[in-house]
């Protein structure tokens, strides 16, 4: 019996093709190295209007890539759309009616676009551990690269959550006569030093494991996979409050709230005795089928590396003082990873420099992961915002 055909809902933006776009401009790296060549694999949404004017940019988080909204194959009943296809639509906050929506797999990532596992074109194999580090002001210099080849000169928004909010951040100091208004969501202006030792971890996970070979497990055809599973695991713990985890994983109260065993009863030896621990397994296993550990590794140090004050004496609000665009800033009360005393330390700088900003603060019980989620507030107040700034598109204030 065949599986039944997925019906696609009326407020999708349907199905999607990615496209690769290759870019022959030599890129230079702010750690002093040079990419000769590069592809990045993007996936648009919408159209451009005739003065290009409506464009937004859709900055992914770590483990995120080019596929945010639609679906590759209406007749699998699995498929999952866009990792972010709850804001990406028609009627949806980033309307696709209204906007033209555009989002890539960054440099260094393994969803297309140029990176560890790419071919290196001067010894015919995978660049591996010779791919070099690429910082945020790296990936957002190869964006305002992609707008030139769209026919972008402005976007009407950048926005992004977590590692995503922060490349909307150095939009805003790099290039701020590119973008109109910037959306920065469940993010930080750097990362704690908390978050430096879990991204620490996680790499220390995947490089200590046997098949990792140094980098070069593509010449030994293998994969450190429980390297990255580990990874996975660690990271996967801190984008979850505690209160989701009860909820998800216990049907009781106090001690054992949460706390929900698998097979009903202890094994008193080291079987996987509680949900929680099966469920990060099934994830870590499921993550680790499709994401390339050097990329892992790469993007962790892109995260620890972010700090926008590094030019500006250690002072935010200067780093922000050019900055010409209107700012959102959202956080989630839950969110231990970026919580919301982060957000603020961006809205002061903001307000420091005399930024129009606004600031919204959700209570959410998802974690970090609720800038993910079609929480209601949330999708309000993005849809709000991205009202008023669909409407200076029509009005052709650029």
């Amino acid at each position: 019996m065949e599986a039944p055909q997925k019906k696609i809902p009326a407020d999708s933006v349907g199905l999607v093709a990615p496209q690769k776009l290759h870019f022959s401009e030599p890129l230079p790296l702010r750690s002093g190295r040079t990419i000769d060549q590069y592809d990045l694999m993007v996936e648009t949404y919408g159209t451009l209007n005739s003065d290009a004017s409506n464009g937004i940019l859709i900055c992914h988080a770590l483990s995120g890539d080019h596929h945010a909204a639609g679906y590759y194959d209406a007749g699998n009943p699995k498929e999952k759309p866009g990792w972010w296809d709850c804001c990406i639509g028609p009627g949806k906050p980033f309307d696709t009616n209204r906007f033209f929506v555009v989002c890539l797999n960054n440099l260094g990532g393994c969803a297309g676009s140029t990176g560890p596992s790419s071919l290196n074109p001067e010894t015919g194999k995978p660049f591996g551990p010779d791919f070099p580090i690429i910082t945020v002001r790296d990936w957002v210099l190869s964006q305002a690269r992609l707008a030139d080849r769209l026919g972008i000169r402005q976007w009407a928004a950048v926005i992004g959550g977590s590692l995503g909010g922060m490349q909307v951040m150095r939009w805003a100091i790099s290039h701020p006569e590119r973008l109109r208004h910037a959306l920065i969501i469940a993010a930080a202006p750097k990362l704690s030093a908390q978050n430096i030792a879990f991204n620490e971890v996680a790499r220390q996970s995947i490089m200590s494991d046997p098949d990792f070979h140094q980098g070069r497990y593509y010449d030994f055809n293998t994969y450190p996979q429980k390297g990255v599973m580990l990874a996975r695991m660690v990271g996967h713990i801190t984008y979850l409050s505690d209160t989701l985890l009860r909820e998800k994983f216990g049907k009781g109260a106090g001690e054992n709230f949460g706390r929900d065993l698998r097979g009903g009863k202890l094994s008193f030896g080291f079987d996987v005795d509680f949900q929680i621990q099966s469920y990060l397994q099934y994830k870590g296993e499921s993550f680790s089928k499709n994401f390339d550990a050097n990329t892992y590794l790469l993007v962790t140090k892109t995260l620890d590396y972010f700090d926008p004050t590094v030019d500006y004496d250690g002072n935010l609000s200067k780093a922000f003082d050019k900055s010409a665009c209107k700012f959102l800033v959202v956080s989630f009360s839950s969110d231990w990873r970026f919580p919301p005393e982060r957000s603020r330390e961006i809205v002061d700088a903001l307000l420091q420099a005399k930024k129009d900003v606004s600031y919204l603060e959700i209570e959410a019980a998802e974690g970090h992961d609720s800038f993910l989620l079609p929480i209601p507030r949330y999708m309000k107040a993005l849809q709000a915002y991205m009202n008023r700034v669909a409407n200076e598109c029509a009005g052709g204030k650029v």
